[in-house]
């Protein structure tokens, strides 16, 4: 008899724990599989340039790039190949004077004045993961390999390097609040400058691999991990309050990429390993899953000019998700 109530007491707390999880599974009002003509390539990262121009990048390491275009808003894309730079791309930015640049594996670097036509630049050869210009005539590249090497590359708005830092570990994502002020998050470490990149300090965040960053003020500042762990930051990364922790046992193991919020810091996402994305609507201090639309990594996540979002990941998924 013994045994059998410790049995029942056990399943019991097995279905209310499910049952408290189920509450917490959300929906989005529609979620639209969007044609990116590729089924085997990875897409990394997209953007809008204005209400209908935009882009999404990837391809495959060692073999391909590709840069999908919108001029709709998101709704359809187009593909095109550029075999001269022939590896994956991870970073695009539009500097200050509107030139659009992404920047990729081996050092690719691909520029264009309109979005049409692409001007190819072969850079040191270096795995580069993204790219900003703090000002029209001088651009920062960012890389690295895990814990064992990085860097950051200046560039100027030709692609011609101007100075080259080296570093101990990777970094991932870097991204400017204006022409002074920009963070970068990496293997452990995130860094801030400033004065437009010309220095950079560490800051006082570790415990994870971080590999996304969304800035909204210079001193407004959100980042994620690999290992699942999110910060948020409002006086310019001098403090960081830590609204999940990855290496909690206690909590979901989920592998993130990418991290967006919308400007009240209230509605947030994050996006991952495995298809998933998680949603906040408290500052972060409660995280809820959504729904699997794909086993898909994805590894990017932006806000499309109507309001709705868009989600790039592996195998060509692309994803545009309707919140109302």
């Amino acid at each position: 008899m013994k045994l059998n109530h410790v049995f029942f007491l056990f399943l019991f707390t097995v279905l209310l724990i499910a049952a408290g999880c189920k509450k917490d599974l959300l929906h989005f009002s529609k979620v639209q599989k969007i044609d990116s003509h590729t089924t085997e390539d990875r897409l990394t990262r997209s953007i809008f340039i204005n209400d209908t121009l935009g882009y999404v990048i990837g391809g495959q390491r060692f073999i391909n790039c590709i840069i999908l275009t919108t001029k709709d808003g998101g709704y359809t894309y187009s593909l095109s190949t550029y075999p001269d730079a022939g590896k994956c791309l991870y970073g695009i930015t539009v500097s200050p004077s509107g030139t659009i640049y992404t920047v990729g594996f081996d050092g690719k670097l691909l520029s264009s004045l309109n979005g049409s036509n692409w001007m190819y630049k072969q850079m040191d050869y270096l795995p580069f993961n993204d790219i900003v210009f703090p000002d029209a005539q001088h651009g920062i590249g960012i890389g690295g390999v895990s814990f064992e090497s990085g860097f950051r590359f200046y560039i100027d708005s030709s692609g011609n390097k101007l100075k080259y830092d080296s570093l101990a570990y990777q970094l991932n994502r870097i991204k400017m609040a204006d022409s002074h002020t920009g963070y970068i998050c990496g293997y452990g470490i995130v860094q801030k400058t400033s004065n437009g990149g010309q220095t950079w300090d560490i800051l006082n965040v570790t415990n994870d691999n971080f590999t996304g960053l969304d800035v909204h003020s210079p001193t407004d500042i959100w980042i994620c991990g690999y290992a699942g762990s999110i910060y948020h930051s409002t006086d310019a990364g001098k403090s960081w309050k830590q609204l999940r922790d990855g290496n909690n046992i206690n909590v979901p193991n989920f592998h993130l990429y990418d991290i967006y919020f919308q400007n009240d810091d209230i509605n947030g996402w994050a996006v991952g390993e495995n298809g998933i994305v998680l949603h906040t609507d408290d500052g972060g201090h409660h995280w809820m899953e959504y729904d699997n639309f794909t086993h898909d990594a994805l590894r990017s996540i932006t806000p499309c000019p109507n309001g709705d979002l868009m989600v790039a990941g592996d195998n060509g998924a692309l994803y545009r998700l309707a919140l109302q």
